[in-house]
């Protein structure tokens, strides 16, 4: 065979063999997922993920993603987005006011991604370090026209349908002024409420909800003792959530990067999102092993201010700094893994995780 016909075979089947490939990737990123996980470290800007890689001593997780966009994070009412706004614009699709819990800009209730999926036989979680009422986690399943009404979504929960959520807030499901017991109504709908311990290992019936209220308020800072309870969390979380064949929606917020980010308090922040990424790295194993999993990470905005400047013009040394004490308009970065993770990339607004998500689960 002549050298022209060897390199004429040759490219031909180069050609095949990326036609082939190209094939591939596209059927892999066209899939659809059968479960959605949505992970929100509140407050989380790229000067913080640039912190949690500089001071973690384990490789960062963020660096497993492939895909990663930017979201504009304005509220109707705010240059500036506060988390009820933000997590709204994530759950249900619309911009609203700041404050904001599930509802337009009058007041009105509108559906969440969680409460859809609901009705569409999924199964659903939510997880936080603040209060399961907390602005994040409430987004998701309550409707109230101010975010302060902790009481009112903490009622929310026992209508929403929420088959699994841990976090702190037992104070507004008990000992409440009104004399409600609401734990004793999460146990009359089945729910199995724990108000002391979880435990990683517990086996998870699949005719029962699990509810987990570790906390009076939001739950201890890492620092003062939390330990491994998001990550166990969402350990059993994922573990009574996949049961459902059909598919399964968890949203899990490291609520406490903000805390930090509003405090100046560098080294709670940075702790806070490195026990978010131990977590991440969770959440990525089981989406690689499950291969039906879209994995999202991203922020409701930024706290703080946050930079990583020289330390008195020392180029080898950081210095952790804020310009302020709430938010920033900053966009914030979304992380993506799994089918459908391409739709991802980009700069949009933060309602289109909603769309995007919603799309991606379609019937």
């Amino acid at each position: 065979m002549s050298l022209r016909r060897i390199l004429r075979c040759f490219s031909i089947a180069i050609v095949f063999v990326t036609i082939s490939c190209a094939s591939t990737v596209t059927t892999a990123q066209n899939k659809k997922p059968k479960n959605i996980i949505l992970m929100i470290a509140d407050g989380t800007g790229l000067s913080q993920i640039s912190a949690s890689q500089f001071y973690n001593s384990q490789p960062s997780n963020y660096e497993r993603f492939k895909n990663i966009g930017l979201i504009k994070t304005s509220s109707s009412s705010d240059l500036i987005t506060d988390s009820a706004a933000g997590a709204t614009a994530f759950s249900a699709g619309i911009k609203t006011y700041n404050g904001a819990i599930g509802v337009n800009t009058d007041t009105i209730a509108v559906p969440t991604i969680l409460e859809d999926l609901e009705k569409r036989q999924f199964s659903t979680g939510v997880i936080a370090t603040s209060t399961i009422t907390h602005a994040t986690p409430g987004s998701f399943y309550a409707h109230q026209k101010f975010r302060k009404m902790e009481l009112e979504i903490a009622e929310d929960l026992l209508t929403s349908g929420v088959d699994f959520f841990a976090g702190g807030g037992r104070k507004f499901f008990e000992n409440r002024e009104d004399k409600l017991n609401l734990v004793a109504a999460l146990e009359d709908l089945g729910y199995v409420m724990q108000l002391d311990r979880l435990d990683p290992s517990k086996r998870m019936k699949k005719n029962e909800k699990y509810g987990y209220l570790l906390a009076d308020a939001g739950m201890p800072k890492i620092l003062e003792g939390r330990g491994s309870f998001l990550y166990d969390a969402t350990k059993l979380g994922l573990k009574k959530l996949s049961q459902n064949k059909k598919g399964f929606f968890l949203m899990v917020e490291g609520s406490q990067v903000d805390w930090g980010g509003h405090n100046n308090d560098a080294e709670y922040l940075i702790s806070e999102l490195i026990d978010f990424d131990t977590v991440l790295g969770l959440v990525l194993d089981y989406a690689e092993k499950d291969g039906n999993t879209l994995v999202i990470v991203t922020a409701d905005h930024e706290t703080g201010g946050f930079t990583l400047a020289a330390d008195n013009g020392n180029y080898n040394k950081l210095k952790p700094s804020f310009s302020t004490g709430g938010h920033s308009a900053t966009m914030v970065p979304v992380f993506s893994y799994g089918p459908g993770s391409s739709l991802f990339s980009g700069i949009y607004e933060n309602t289109a995780v909603y769309d995007k998500m919603k799309r991606l689960l379609k019937e």
